[in-house]
């Protein structure tokens, strides 16, 4: 919806609420279970631990689809984890520049992706 159209919606009264900390956790955890059950199906093997919480923050932040089309999820998926771990360092820009939180994002899923599950 363009910007100039957002003015003719009022805002209603409960638009207006203040979430309890619990209602955000909840929030939250519904959220990251159907990243971790998309990631699950999409990238099925090699995965322990640390790789699936590298690759559920992945697509947490870029969604499931471009998780699903991604050629991380090819490489990852074929065993090819020096090939995956270029692929993190694709998504780094936003509005056609280099974000610097996001090259950090990638860089600690990098890092996570390659510990060593306990």
């Amino acid at each position: 919806m363009p910007v100039d159209q957002r003015d003719k919606f009022a805002l209603k009264i409960e638009d207006f609420r203040v979430f309890s900390k619990d209602e955000v956790d909840s929030i939250l955890e519904k959220d990251l279970q159907r990243f971790v059950a998309g990631v699950l199906r999409y990238c099925p093997d090699h995965l322990n631990e640390n790789r699936l919480g590298a690759l559920v923050s992945f697509a947490f932040n870029v969604g499931l689809g471009t998780l699903q089309r991604s050629t991380l999820r090819q490489k990852h998926n074929r065993g090819d984890f020096e090939g995956a771990k270029q692929e993190f360092l694709k998504f780094t820009k936003g509005g056609g520049k280099v974000l610097p939180g996001l090259v950090k994002r990638r860089n600690d899923e990098i890092a996570l992706y390659f510990t060593e599950a306990k």
